[in-house]
Parts: structure tokens; sequence; C-alpha cells
């Protein structure tokens, strides 16, 4: 019994490491068009007229794409002193994002309490594996689209270099968007 506790707590001190890694004052990355593009049809499927773009600044790719596709984009940042946390969500459709990774839990529960469809692109190392998070989910409706290769973010928005390439996955978690609860999509990076 003590093994399995031991097990336990040390998954749960792994997945608290890698939080504070990957977020460790660092969350700002940014989302190739290549990871947008199969969202789109999905959106557009549900009819979504007014997306929200909580943690995205003008020069975001996610904004700019929901642009060019029609959409009525709302883009907001903390550089523009606008806290998510704090800010009225229900003037949407949807809400699309990459949230920032230290934050997904605080994040995700906000999200799961408006009752709003939502699209966050997030890593996939970690996210039901603190009892926090697996009991949130386990107690929410969501989507997952896989994508058959991995998202190299980018650093800045003019050049387009890869600052970040994971040895992980990246999916899109919605609530309210995709036909069923998993979905692939082949992307092309």
């Amino acid at each position: 019994m003590w093994y399995i506790m031991h097990i336990h707590s040390l998954r749960e001190v792994v997945n608290m490491k890698m939080d504070k890694v990957a977020g460790s004052g660092n969350d700002e990355f940014y989302t190739p068009v290549y990871a947008i593009t199969p969202l789109i049809k999905y959106l557009k499927d549900k009819g979504f007229k007014k997306i929200l773009c909580p943690f995205d600044t003008k020069d975001s790719k996610i904004y700019k794409v929901l642009l060019s596709e029609g959409f009525e984009v709302e883009q907001s940042h903390l550089n523009d002193d606008i806290d998510f946390f704090e800010r009225n969500l229900s003037d949407c459709d949807c809400i699309v994002s990459n949230p920032p990774y230290s934050l997904k839990a605080e994040v995700f529960e906000t999200l799961f309490a408006t009752g709003k469809p939502f699209a966050m692109l997030v890593g996939v190392v970690g996210l039901f594996e603190s009892q926090r998070r697996f009991t949130m989910f386990a107690n929410n409706t969501f989507e997952i689209m896989y994508m058959n290769k991995r998202i190299s973010y980018h650093k800045d928005f003019e050049s387009d270099k890869t600052a970040l390439n994971p040895p992980f996955s990246s999916v899109w978690l919605t609530s309210g968007v995709l036909p069923q609860q998993i979905v692939f999509e082949v992307i092309n990076k």
C-alpha cells in the first residue's frame, strides 16, 4: 500500500515539476497557422459567428486566421490589462485560444463553469494526471482533436521561426465543438 501511495505521490510531483518547467514564467509560445486550420471546419459546421480569443494579441495567428475565415473575433491579452479570469465570457459563441500552460487547470475550470463551447490548444502530457484535473475532466463533457504531427510553436509572430518543438503532442481540447469525443486530423507542417 505504501508503494502505491508513494508512486501516486511521485507522479503528482513529476506533473507539478513539468507544469513549472513548461510554465516557468515563459508561457508565451505562439501557434502556427497549420495547427489552427483543422479546427476551422468544425467551428463553421457549428455555425459559430462570434469567437473570443482571450489569450491572444492582434498579432496572434489564431486571431488572424479566424478573422480571415470570416468570423467576428474579439481578442484580449494580459498585455492589454484584460484578465481572462475577471472578464465577461458570455458575449461570444465560442472561446478559442492557446492558453498559458501554467494556468491550464484554472482556465479549464473557468471554461467548463461558463458552459460556453470552447477549443483550447494544449499539450497532452500531464493533462489528466493531477487529481484535480482528472476529476474536472471526468465530470465534464469534452472532445479531443489529435493531429498526426507535433506542433512546433513560435517565439515571435514575424519570423515564424520555431522556438519550441516539444517532445509531446498538442491537441485541441474542446467542448461543444467537435462532432464526436475523439477526432483525428492530418496537418501539413
